[in-house]
């Protein structure tokens, strides 16, 4: 049951007021591969970045915002590079409060060695950037990774929609996505950015099946229709809240190119009921790493 002093919090609060919330979608990431990446989306996007990308520097503007935890999300966008990635990331999430530490692998490496030393290292999940490596849910050459995240009851996160600049990508799109979910029911799976383009068909996914997540990332911002290319008004409330045990808050952070707050901003103004928002902000994202039933 809801907490009632909650119940009295004006909607644009709720973020600071839900104990514990947990930004689902963040990267951390060494500073070369970091800085590569923002340079590619400056040149393709036309984005550019002010927050920071050193991770305790990081977690002081999240804790400053009211988050507890976040979700540190690391991927390979070549081979021979994604067991040293994910060992980084591990290292600085031993050295953290609040980082929960997912892991990555290549479509061309080692598959099965590289996600098992990951898992039995500490990672709590898998990270894919589909059209950026390469390679997507129905992949095959992923099949041990997969395998082993059912296994070690471990998440995945995918970036398997086509925005916000990859409709012509051949690894992303909501057959491939259903492709796996119907091979790993059992493992659950977050499609990042609500699945957009193709929100209303992964939505879809999220009614049908308890093992499907989406997170709100750059889908729910009033600058979405800017920066995503996708008008978050096609997401009404009453999906939301039909869908909020499914729904969890993500941003992208660092590599946002706007405030931190405006990611949630939507969201806040959308004046969902208080469960609602102790789903999306919290709750949705212990379910999805395995920590609620």
């Amino acid at each position: 049951m809801t907490d009632p002093i909650l119940q009295t919090i004006r909607p644009q609060s709720w973020c600071m007021a839900v104990s514990g919330t947990i930004d689902a979608h963040v990267h951390l990431m060494p500073p070369r591969l970091m800085a590569a990446i923002r340079e590619s989306l400056s040149q393709e996007a036309g984005w550019t970045f002010d927050h920071p990308t050193e991770r305790e520097a990081m977690e002081a503007h999240l804790r400053a915002a009211g988050i507890e935890r976040y979700v540190a999300l690391p991927y390979a966008h070549k081979p021979d590079m994604a067991a040293e990635l994910n060992d980084w990331v591990l290292a600085e999430a031993e050295a953290s409060e609040m980082a929960i530490p997912f892991a990555t692998v290549h479509g061309d490496d080692d598959v099965e060695r590289v996600v098992r030393g990951a898992f039995e290292a500490g990672a709590r999940g898998l990270k894919f950037q589909c059209p950026v490596q390469e390679c997507g849910p129905a992949d095959p050459r992923l099949d041990p990774a997969f395998e082993l995240a059912a296994e070690y009851d471990r998440p995945i996160v995918f970036h398997a929609g086509t925005a916000p600049m990859f409709e012509s990508s051949q690894h992303v799109g909501a057959d491939q996505f259903e492709e796996f979910v119907e091979s790993y029911p059992e493992v659950r799976a977050c499609a990042a950015h609500m699945g957009t383009f193709e929100a209303e068909t992964f939505m879809d996914f999220a009614r049908d099946h308890e093992s499907v997540f989406l997170d709100t990332t750059m889908a729910l911002s009033p600058r979405s229709a800017d920066v995503l290319g996708f008008d978050a008004d096609e997401i009404p409330d009453e999906a939301l809240v039909e869908l909020a045990e499914s729904v969890m808050f993500g941003t992208d952070f660092p590599n946002v190119p706007y405030p931190y707050e405006e990611e949630r901003q939507g969201l806040m103004e959308r004046e969902l009921p208080a469960d609602t928002y102790e789903d999306v902000f919290r709750r949705t994202a212990e379910r999805f790493l395995g920590e609620r039933a």
